[in-house]
């Protein structure tokens, strides 16, 4: 493609001799680059691009997009007030606006978008449709999956998946929009065709700084939304309501709303809304995934599914490192569930859903992420500690920092004595195993469907099914 037609509605200062040239491909990270590349210098993260400028050259980048004055005579240089939006601009382009191709649905709130993403996936499917899904887990262009390294990818990755949905004549796009991708202007361009506000509790503020940040990041989805389905329910939602710019359509339990849930017994529930009334089954216990029932119910009213197919695909639903019963694999007079809850309100629900299911003990196994919002720690020590009979604290993916510093940071918050620190996260789960009895249930929280743990070393393997299938059969059968 001519840069010509790659950089045109742009805003930018050029520094060269010729913008007729041909570029074959875009990159940020130099070492990624081919001959015939431009090359973005976006920042943020920790990272500077415009000091891997000559190793791009090298590798045989032609053309430079900056934000700084640089002194570089070897290529085509255009400086620009934001390299992530002209990123995404560019990225638009050379994919041949592949996302203006698909009818795109956006999950934004700090719990519940993995789990509503693949609840909307399951019942498209069951209604033939062919889909895309970009979030946690990972990403999938009908059935092929492609692994993701992060909720959202950078806008260059996001318009590759695109194009290659288009390719495999994908009708809708299922996406995951963390507050990330907002901020930094990964999915800056694009127009949702519908998208969901969950709910917004204290999560990422070692990014955002404050919670008022991390709130108008969220917001801008709404402004780039044909459709907004919001939870009336979330304190948040009234003021995502009021800077929507789209049609507003919403959902509640406690209020009044659009899509209402009543008479909520054992993972069923009644809706009644102005076209339609029945009685709903959800596949993943808890009230919360209720909630995410009805967000979904609202957001696929707006593309006409049949009721039949959505009651088909709640009730079938299945998310991995949701709510997962190891222990139905094994003869025992206990249960095991695997869940990614990761934030103070994740584990707060987690927990209290399986106080309706226990009929004994509820023991948990947590830890929190290193490198990341340090402000939660002591409010999730409080959180298990009050909620569950027992607790052992652990390792979670430490990354550059020690376990212990970690844990200390978690315990800060506890007042009870319910508890003990087991830093090997593997001889945790094994101690929180045995130390179970009839009727109780074991909550091992934090990492869910990852299958590593992240150490200063890097990622090792860490399969919490594996590792648990090991402590069974070596334990208890």
């Amino acid at each position: 493609m001519n840069l010509s037609q790659l950089i045109d509605g742009l805003e930018y200062k050029f520094i060269g001799k010729n913008i007729d040239i041909d570029i074959k491909g875009i990159e940020y990270n130099s070492n990624n680059v081919k001959k015939g590349y431009i090359f973005v210098c976006i920042t943020g993260l920790g990272v500077d691009r415009h000091l891997y400028i000559e190793d791009a050259i090298k590798n045989g980048a032609v053309a430079i997009i900056v934000e700084k004055d640089v002194n570089i005579h070897n290529a085509v240089i255009l400086r620009v007030e934001n390299a992530r939006i002209a990123l995404a601009c560019i990225s638009k382009i050379f994919y041949e606006k592949s996302d203006e191709k698909l009818k795109l649905i956006g999950v934004t709130g700090t719990n519940g978008k993995t789990t509503i993403t693949y609840m909307i996936q399951s019942i498209l499917k069951s209604y033939g449709k062919k889909i895309g899904l970009i979030g946690t887990i990972a990403n999938y262009v009908n059935n092929e999956k492609i692994n993701s390294t992060s909720t959202t990818p950078e806008s260059l990755e996001l318009h590759r998946l695109f194009k290659n949905m288009v390719d495999n004549d994908v009708e809708y796009c299922i996406m995951e929009v963390s507050s990330h991708s907002l901020a930094l202007n990964r999915v800056y361009g694009l127009y949702f065709f519908v998208s969901i506000f969950t709910n917004l509790t204290q999560d990422h503020l070692d990014f955002h700084k404050t919670f008022e940040n991390y709130f108008d990041a969220k917001c801008k989805l709404f402004t780039m939304s044909r459709y907004c389905v919001i939870n009336l329910d979330d304190s948040y939602g009234n003021k995502i309501l009021n800077k929507s710019t789209g049609f507003n359509i919403t959902y509640a339990i406690n209020k009044q709303a659009d899509f209402v849930a009543e008479d909520i017994k054992n993972g069923t529930f009644y809706l009644k809304d102005q076209k339609y009334e029945g009685v709903f089954e959800v596949g993943i216990p808890g009230i919360y995934n209720v909630y995410n029932s009805l967000s979904v119910i609202a957001a696929l009213n707006t593309i006409n599914i049949p009721m039949n197919n959505i009651k088909y695909g709640l009730k079938n639903v299945f998310v991995p490192g949701r709510f997962v019963i190891i222990s139905k694999n094994y003869n025992l007079n206990f249960n095991i569930i695997l869940d990614f809850a990761h934030t103070p309100d994740s584990l707060k629900k987690l927990i209290m859903t399986a106080k309706e299911y226990a009929n004994g003990k509820v023991v948990t196994v947590i830890g929190c992420g290193g490198d990341r919002d340090k402000t939660k720690r002591p409010v999730m020590g409080k959180i298990s500690t009050e909620l569950s009979d027992y607790v052992f604290l652990t390792s979670d993916n430490p990354r550059s920092e020690e376990p212990l510093d970690i844990i200390n940071d978690i315990k800060s918050g506890i007042v009870n004595n319910n508890y003990e620190i087991v830093i090997d996260r593997k001889e945790a789960i094994k101690r929180a195993i045995l130390y179970a009895k009839k009727d109780d249930i074991v909550l091992i929280a934090g990492k869910g469907h990852e299958d590593y743990q992240v150490l200063k070393q890097g990622k090792v393997p860490f399969d919490e099914s594996i590792i648990i299938d090991d402590i069974i059969k070596g334990e208890l059968l």
